[in-house]
């Protein structure tokens, strides 16, 4: 009976293995950084707020289009989702080596 919890513990561990390298994957295609609304003048303009280090640093997009800007916020919420999908398999991945090892 053991061995039957085991082989089902390892299959488990293998496929949250598996999860975690394609929302690895999935973070590295679309790229970092948040979109950041700055006023100048009274007008709109749009940067790429990335993070290098301890520092920020802002690289300017433009004025964008309603589309680019609804593109870039869903590509932001996208990550956001993958973000907390990829914490919650490798804890998942912590849980079952240590059921595996116990």
């Amino acid at each position: 009976m053991a061995h039957v919890i085991r082989a089902v513990l390892q299959e488990e561990l293998a496929n949250s293995r598996r999860m975690q390298r394609r929302y690895e994957q999935a973070l590295r295609r679309l790229g970092k950084g948040s979109l950041v609304r700055k006023r100048i003048s009274g007008h709109p303009y749009y940067y790429l707020a990335l993070r290098e280090g301890r520092r920020v640093r802002f690289q300017y997009l433009g004025k964008l289009s309603a589309q680019e800007r609804q593109a870039r916020l869903a590509q932001h919420r996208q990550r956001g989702q993958y973000r907390r999908l990829l914490r919650e398999v490798k804890q998942q991945i912590r849980f079952l080596e240590r059921s595996l090892r116990g």
